[in-house]
């Protein structure tokens, strides 16, 4: 149960007022209904972190941890420099 927290909470708190957030925000202001928006959004997460496991495990058998943090890192810059310029 402790694994189970521990995710919630790093989730929860990384994910606040993300661009998942603000597109579901953008959907229910177009009058997409919020239930079909809450459902799609679950499945799309829970689909997106399975993979994330899936891949994460087979990843860091054949990458140490630190390297695959710092390629996250990066990627996270290029977006946010992307979405700067409006080219994302």
């Amino acid at each position: 149960m402790k694994a189970v927290w521990l995710a919630f909470a790093t989730i929860f708190v990384a994910e606040l007022g993300d661009k998942t957030q603000l597109a579901a925000l953008a959907m229910k202001a177009k009058g997409i209904s919020g239930w079909g928006i809450f459902i799609g959004a679950m499945i799309a997460f829970a689909v997106l972190t399975g993979l994330a496991i899936l891949f994460g495990e087979w990843l860091n058998a054949k990458i140490p941890t630190e390297i695959i943090e710092k390629i996250a890192a990066v990627s996270f810059i290029v977006i946010g420099i992307l979405m700067w310029f409006e080219k994302l």
